[in-house]
């Protein structure tokens, strides 16, 4: 099935994917930014997400804001769906429900009616299908609950126990069918990722999302800034995710870059974005803080700073 869709390569844009404006517009939060670059059915992060989902029956992109997860979520479910119609989207949050999720019920204007969500239309969409995949897309995974939300379902997600019938809370019978994948995005210091962890460490796939200097580059390749600032900036980034190996909330991501053009756009992007992440990243040691602070001005006005984030002669 995942093979047949193979040779139907296509390049797929943000619009198309349904997850935001184009990558030349301004970026918005970060955690779901669209990057710069294309990203098309052959790149290889997308084929690995693909090639995961099709044996796991599930994949969690887990990594800091910033590092393109719920970009390539989208691409990966739309090369193994092939049609939208056969993936969909969902944003958990504290408040989301089992009664989101599965089925629930919603007033009338003469009382309450049964309500199917979106896990439970899927399911039953891809088990009248199943010639074909369909795909789930959870973003935010860790903001919810995860076992209240999946209910009896959490059990048969488990790729050994597909097509196994179980009862759903209005002792409706159906079965998550091997056709059905769920792809979902995470970030590892959210408040519920143990619970996640718990919850899906044996059932799904977990595919880490890490700050990518090369996707960073590719971004500032279309950006329109000078190549000499292009690089401070990568020297910059190098530093503060260095940084993250020891303080992983210092982590910045490369889709943060995204709506970058020039450089009152990076002033824009200090101000009003990175700043608040060093600020809380290094709260608790304000030195470093202010040394990442004074190195990100340097993109501005010192032409000698180099890849690594150091003084370095042009010249050398």
């Amino acid at each position: 099935m995942f093979d047949a869709l193979v040779p139907n390569v296509r390049s797929l844009g943000a619009d198309e994917l349904g997850i935001g404006v184009l990558a030349k517009a301004a970026a918005s939060h970060a955690s779901s930014a669209p990057d710069a670059p294309v990203v098309t059915t052959t790149h290889p992060r997308v084929r690995e997400i693909a090639r995961l989902a099709s044996i796991y029956g599930g994949v969690i992109l887990t990594g800091p804001p910033g590092t393109s997860k719920s970009f390539f979520a989208a691409a990966a479910a739309a090369l193994l769906a092939g049609d939208k119609s056969r993936y969909s989207f969902v944003q958990f949050h504290a408040s989301y429900q089992y009664e989101d999720f599965m089925i629930g019920y919603s007033p009338t204007l003469t009382g309450f009616e049964e309500k199917a969500g979106p896990f439970l239309n899927l399911v039953e969409a891809a088990t009248r299908d199943p010639d074909h995949t369909y795909v789930l897309v959870i973003d935010e995974l860790s903001r919810a609950d995860v076992g209240r939300v999946f209910g009896e379902a959490l059990t048969y997600v488990e790729r050994s126990k597909r097509e196994l019938p179980f009862l759903i809370a209005n002792g409706r019978e159906i079965k998550v069918p091997s056709n059905f994948i769920i792809l979902a995005t995470m970030n590892p210091f959210d408040r519920g990722v143990d619970e996640v962890d718990a919850a899906f460490e044996r059932r799904f796939a977990k595919v880490s999302m890490e700050p990518d200097r090369l996707q960073l580059m590719s971004i500032l390749s279309d950006s329109g800034l000078e190549e000499a600032m292009q690089h401070r900036i990568a020297g910059w980034f190098n530093k503060v995710n260095g940084l993250s190996k020891t303080n992983p909330a210092a982590a910045v991501g490369h889709a943060y870059f995204a709506g970058i053009t020039d450089p009152p756009s990076l002033v824009d992007l200090w101000d009003y974005q990175l700043q608040y992440v060093v600020e809380r990243a290094f709260r608790r040691d304000r030195n470093t803080g202010a040394e990442i602070e004074t190195a990100w001005k340097r993109i501005f006005d010192d032409p000698t700073v180099g890849d690594d984030g150091a003084g370095t002669p042009a010249s050398e």
